[in-house]
């Protein structure tokens, strides 16, 4: 089968290499191209105030200095993107504020700028009506609207296709500033948060991390959360024994944790999030007796 990307050239009496420059096909004879060349053949002028990226198959864009160079003669048609380099968009990623040179940012480009792993998470884009987007890794998101968007990434543990979340993007927002590893979790009739790796109060208990598991109300946030959950379930070193109220075992998520009954009678809607959340849970293992 014929590369579809090399065809002959009629004057020149060899192949050809087919490149797409924003979405315009253009031929090389040398099969190896400089960024340079590329935006001369698209008559891009003064190529020094122009930005060359390569489209890559997975969705990210590489960006293609003036000198560096090309090989046109690996599989499948090279695709290119340009813009003038004087103008650049905002967005907010985990509470991050970015510059971004492209009128558009794919979903794999985010989870890149982001540092997480690909495959085990989630971008979504904040609505300002209705649920949050979930983004695909090809997917290409505008940013030439009106306003600054704001993205946030999580751990991708819903059903394929749903893109649900469970916490508001400002208590998402907030975890991720803290530095706070977190998990959204859905199912039948239960929505929760995950606190990874929750570092214990030093020298009181028998771990010193555990997981911290929030279950939410339908309202939330207009309702409060009511008790909390730890995995690995711990003891007081002072007395070998589980604090007060400590000591009853709850089953979610294929695990039993160990529920902790501390009870919030008063919340504010508007007001309390996630935030209120873990102060509460904070002091409450500092105290625990």
């Amino acid at each position: 089968m014929t590369d579809q990307s090399i065809l002959p050239d009629p004057q020149a009496g060899h192949a050809r290499h087919e490149v797409i420059v924003n979405d315009t096909a253009h031929w090389f004879h040398d099969p190896i191209v400089t960024g340079q060349q590329i935006l001369e053949a698209a008559r891009l002028f003064p190529t020094d105030e122009y930005l060359i990226f390569q489209n890559l198959n997975d969705g990210q864009l590489e960006e293609i200095r003036l000198d560096e160079s090309v090989d046109l003669r690996r599989d499948g048609l090279e695709r290119f993107i340009t813009f003038k380099s004087d103008r650049s968009f905002r967005f907010t990623l985990d509470g991050r504020r970015f510059e971004w040179g492209l009128p558009f940012i794919t979903g794999l480009q985010l989870k890149k700028l982001a540092g997480v792993d690909p495959a085990t998470y989630g971008v979504w884009l904040a609505q300002r009506v209705g649920d949050d987007r979930l983004i695909g890794n090809k997917e290409r998101v505008d940013l030439e609207g009106e306003g600054v968007e704001r993205f946030f990434t999580g751990i991708d543990t819903t059903t394929e296709g749903s893109g649900e979340l469970v916490l508001p993007p400002e208590d998402r927002e907030y975890l991720v500033s803290c530095g706070i590893v977190f998990e959204e979790r859905s199912g039948p009739g239960a929505k929760a948060v995950v606190l990874k790796g929750w570092s214990l109060p030093q020298g009181r208990f028998d771990n010193g991390a555990a997981d911290v598991l929030i279950l939410l109300p339908p309202a939330y946030p207009d309702c409060a959360p009511d008790m909390f959950y730890l995995s690995p379930w711990v003891r007081l070193i002072s007395s070998n024994q589980y604090p007060k109220a400590a000591n009853v075992p709850h089953a979610f998520g294929g695990q039993t944790w160990q529920r902790w009954s501390r009870h919030n009678t008063e919340w504010r809607p508007g007001v309390d999030g996630i935030w209120t959340m873990v102060r509460r849970i904070e002091r409450a293992l500092e105290i625990a007796a």
